[in-house]
């Protein structure tokens, strides 16, 4: 396919094309703390650390880890919310050239003995508070390592007291404070080759319902950060002697003062989860890039975050659109003076349009809905940075290096604006491939594009519109669930003979999953029987909320399940 583009809304300030360094993912750290040692990098629950602190600490554990065994391109799980010790495991697991694995913390065993098989994670990283989970599968998988963290450690002693956690027993394994303790603060630093080796193994759902590896490069990695970075900083990326910083000639060339919408040292509201690809990239490597100060979040609470806001003098805030629905209509939202915010950025789900205007109305900045998924790292596609560049209902344009076509779902032929099609994607941004699955890899990637499974079309202006999902992916909060892994739990049951999950919209999660269900003869479970049956084995965000008894679930000729009548009962 052609690799064409329409520059009519390009931004101001930012070249068609950005230099990428050869470099690995952890420089982004090294860098941030050779610049600004004592800059505070994150604020959690009352502690904080500055940048030289937190390369320290991720030099400890890089050391500590070592001496465990761990070595280049092995898999490292981390299975915490957000948290000091996830960022310290992270980059420390990246110095020794080790490969990230991340695991949602509301993973049920089932999941995570999946996973952990699939990726052949020999250490494993988690929280004392969902060891139960852990338990129940380690005898089954290869861990040998087992460090387990405690929130409760990162409380300051004196605060420790109001915060109503204590640290809990750790029946098995290594306590995470032992290896930060032990390991050395020498700097360590793994050889590697970016566009080669490994730095994320993030795990995608797919329509076969077994979750696939996405391997992404450092290279990917770096790539898709300076991308995000630079869309909001404007100006090209220098880099010298293991020194990032930003070339700022374009910038005074060709925008006003006043025009960037992100400047180093900015401070950023975090809660999007850092084991979900928009929180690696966006808001944890993207913030440390930018050497913002993170206020770092473990769970979304709107009166906490809210009140951050004026607390911290927050620039930044980002998430999901099951962010900001609830944020808007929290009774404080118009109490809290917000005009301080200078960036907003929506992503995982269409943001509603009345949302939009009251985040327009409260914030004096931008307010940027995106388009990405894991198979190209994070984001490719972004409205431009300005009030004005923004289009309601649109994801934006395509970001720097990065192609996009619309395909006709038959054919393949590319089509032109106006016309409905699979978006395709093509970036140094895309990702190496499925983990051990050549098969799935072949029908995705095709000549280095990405076919996305996304519905879309194009404007005159090259903005682009998502539509629908080829794939019949739900998105609950930001969380994407897969019809095809609920079906085959509800197959499991005695008596179910034929099913199909289908999207229902719902105001406060975006969509919730919904069960259409042929009962076999004779049987006559009730609605309940079989959502405890499903909600058991899946994680919380997964469950099915409804369930629906019919006399034949309708299939094509060729016997596929048509799921638009499905969705037209609802």
């Amino acid at each position: 396919m052609e690799e064409k583009k329409n520059f009519k809304a390009w931004p101001k300030g930012r070249p068609k094309s950005l230099h990428y360094p050869l470099m690995p993912v952890y420089q982004f750290l090294n860098s941030a703390a050779a610049r600004f040692p004592d800059r505070v990098v994150m604020r959690f629950a009352g502690m904080e650390l500055t940048y030289q602190e937190l390369l320290n600490l991720s030099h400890k554990f890089a050391h500590a880890l070592k001496a465990r065994g761990v070595k280049k391109g092995d898999r490292v799980a981390i299975h915490l919310p957000n948290c000091p010790q996830f960022a310290i495991a992270y980059y420390g697991l990246l110095k020794l050239g080790a490969i990230f694995v991340p695991c949602s913390p509301l993973m049920v065993d089932r999941e995570m003995e999946y996973q952990l098989n699939d990726s052949g994670a020999e250490t494993l990283i988690t929280l004392e508070l969902l060891f139960s989970v852990v338990d129940k599968v380690l005898d089954k998988t290869k861990v040998k390592n087992l460090i387990v963290a405690s929130l409760a450690d990162t409380y300051p002693p004196v605060s420790a007291p109001v915060k109503l956690l204590t640290k809990g027993q750790i029946p098995k394994g290594e306590d995470f404070l032992t290896l930060l303790q032990e390991g050395s603060t020498d700097p360590i630093n793994e050889e590697i080759d970016p566009k080669k080796d490994l730095a994320h193994l993030a795990y995608t759902g797919g329509t076969t319902g077994l979750s696939k590896g996405t391997m992404l490069s450092h290279y990917n990695v770096v790539v898709n950060v300076t991308q995000a970075y630079h869309w909001f900083a404007g100006g090209d990326i220098s880099y010298k002697d293991g020194i990032l910083t930003q070339d700022r000639t374009l910038i005074e060339k060709e925008m006003p003062d006043g025009e960037q919408v992100l400047t180093e040292g900015m401070t950023s509201l975090v809660v999007v989860p850092w084991f979900h690809g928009m929180g690696t990239i966006g808001y944890l490597n993207n913030m440390i890039c930018g050497t913002h100060t993170m206020i770092v979040y473990p769970r979304f609470d709107p009166t906490e975050y809210i009140r951050g806001v004026e607390k911290y003098k927050a620039d930044v805030v980002g998430g999901a659109p099951q962010l900001y629905i609830p944020l808007v209509q929290h009774p404080e939202f118009k109490k809290v003076d917000m005009s301080g915010i200078k960036l907003a950025v929506s992503g995982a789900a269409p943001l509603p349009v009345p949302i939009l205007d009251q985040m327009l109305d409260a914030f004096s900045g931008v307010v940027c809905e995106a388009y990405g998924l894991t198979e190209i790292t994070m984001v490719g596609i972004a409205n431009p940075p300005t009030r004005e560049g923004l289009k309601p209902g649109s994801v934006g344009i395509p970001i720097f290096d990065t192609y996009i076509n619309v395909i006709d779902l038959i054919t393949g032929e590319v089509l032109p604006p106006g016309k409905e099609g699979e978006i395709c994607i093509k970036g140094p941004q895309c990702m190496l491939g499925y983990w051990q699955k050549l098969e799935e890899t072949a029908g995705v990637l095709i000549d280095g594009w990405v076919h996305s499974g996304d519905i879309g079309y194009e404007d005159e202006d090259g903005y682009f519109y998502i539509t629908d999902r080829k794939k019949d992916m739900i998105i609950y909060k930001g969380y994407n669930v897969y019809p095809r892994e609920l079906e085959e739990v509800l197959f499991e049951h005695p008596a179910v003979a034929h099913c199909a999950v289908v999207g229902k919209k719902d105001e406060k999660g975006g969509e919730v999953p919904v069960a259409f269900v042929q009962r076999k003869p004779d049987t006559n479970p009730d609605t309940d029987e079989i959502m405890k049956f499903v909600n058991g084995k899946v994680a919380h965000y997964k469950h099915i909320r409804e369930v629906r008894f019919i006399n034949e679930i309708p299939v094509s000729a060729a016997g596929k399940v048509l799921k638009r009548e499905l969705r037209d009962l609802l």
